[in-house]
């Protein structure tokens, strides 16, 4: 008789609503996410990633620590200067006029890192400049 060990019997991994992953299942996982060349890089004006955050839309095609699922905020009604760096003397990469979409991605030190829209610019502003 060919019995299964008992390590085999068992689910690998339980997830609260979803069924069981069984250990015959791991290696199509494995594959699935397996790291084979560096990520392309991209425009870094409209790519929302960053070292250690992308958009979460870019999880399993670039590697980074963190993803982010996107806070939509209005930008308020003096619009908003977008720069490349969390800092009032960075360069600007451009201007959202009052009532554009700005993705939040991150937000620290008074300043938010996000997207214009779903494709816009990507850049840093000042957390005053959006609407709660």
């Amino acid at each position: 008789m060919n019995a299964e060990p008992d390590a085999y019997k068992r689910p690998a991994f339980l997830f609260a609503g979803r069924p069981a992953l069984t250990d015959p299942i791991l290696p199509s996982l494995k594959m699935s996410h397996a790291l084979t060349a560096p990520a392309p890089k991209g425009d870094a004006l409209t790519r929302a990633a960053r070292g250690d955050l992308a958009h979460v839309r870019y999880a399993g095609q670039i590697f980074v620590s963190h993803y982010a699922v996107p806070m939509p905020r209005s930008v308020g009604a003096a619009g908003a200067v977008l720069r490349t760096a969390a800092q009032a003397d960075a360069e600007v990469v451009g201007t959202l006029a009052a009532g554009d979409v700005f993705n939040l991605l991150d937000a620290a030190g008074g300043w938010g890192w996000g997207q214009q829209g779903e494709d816009g610019l990507v850049g840093y502003l000042p957390l005053t400049a959006l609407e709660p």
